[in-house]
């Protein structure tokens, strides 16, 4: 395993292992980041409480050297985890946990802004099938993981938020990897749960941000971020 494990904060080896032997666990369906973590490809951080002014810097910093260095390097399957101390509110619900998540993407893009552009292969708008979370110019596929999460594959100890590249995800297609990947992990999803998660879909088909926080939301859900300026 490499990456920022965030020194400083009490407690951030103890959280990284769990982290990762979660990942080993049979509650876990994403074979990316399994895979990241297998080929020494996935890079974690351990941050104060979610969206909160004091995590920021830290976790600006560590997801734009994520994205110069690892994910800019050959491999299929980079990701980065952020993983929180704490919540505020401890313990959240499934909706208050989906505010924090876009409140914390709402402040990584304020930081963000200023030096870059949203980036080109992904709409800026939540409402729009291309949208995706753009970083350092980089899209992302966000998955929010937390205690309360109704979907088993969700459910890690800690709130955590793991940043996946779109741009690797097509270039997985383009090797025929993706679909295999796709069915092993719904399989996974009916085996833990005994349904796919009705919020997945394919990209440019219905909007990922839908998909971000783990939660099942409405038809007429409207996602709490818009791009400012």
């Amino acid at each position: 395993m490499t990456g920022p494990t965030t020194p400083g904060h009490e407690g951030a080896e103890d959280a990284v292992e769990l982290f990762t032997e979660w990942l080993r666990s049979d509650g876990f369906t994403c074979l990316g980041a399994r895979a990241a973590l297998h080929r020494g490809e996935l890079v974690t951080g351990v941050y104060p409480a979610l969206a909160s002014a004091e995590c920021l810097p830290e976790l600006a910093s560590d997801l734009g050297r994520f994205i110069t260095g690892p994910l800019s390097t050959d491999g299929r399957f980079h990701s980065f985890a952020a993983i929180f101390t704490e919540c505020d509110p401890p313990d959240p619900d499934e909706e208050t946990f989906e505010q924090l998540l876009w409140r914390q993407l709402r402040a990584l893009h304020e930081a963000d802004r200023t030096d870059n552009v949203w980036a080109h292969d992904v709409s800026d708008d939540p409402r729009s099938p291309d949208f995706g979370f753009s970083f350092g110019g980089h899209p992302f596929f966000v998955i929010g993981l937390h205690p309360g999460a109704s979907r088993v594959s969700r459910r890690f100890a800690r709130p955590a938020l793991v940043f996946n590249s779109h741009r690797q995800f097509a270039e997985l297609k383009r090797a025929g990897v993706y679909q295999g990947m796709q069915t092993k992990i719904r399989a996974k999803e009916r085996e833990l749960q005994g349904d796919v998660n009705p919020m997945l879909a394919e990209h440019g088909v219905i909007s990922e941000a839908r998909q971000y926080s783990g939660r099942i939301v409405p038809p007429d859900w409207e996602c709490p971020f818009s791009r400012p300026g």
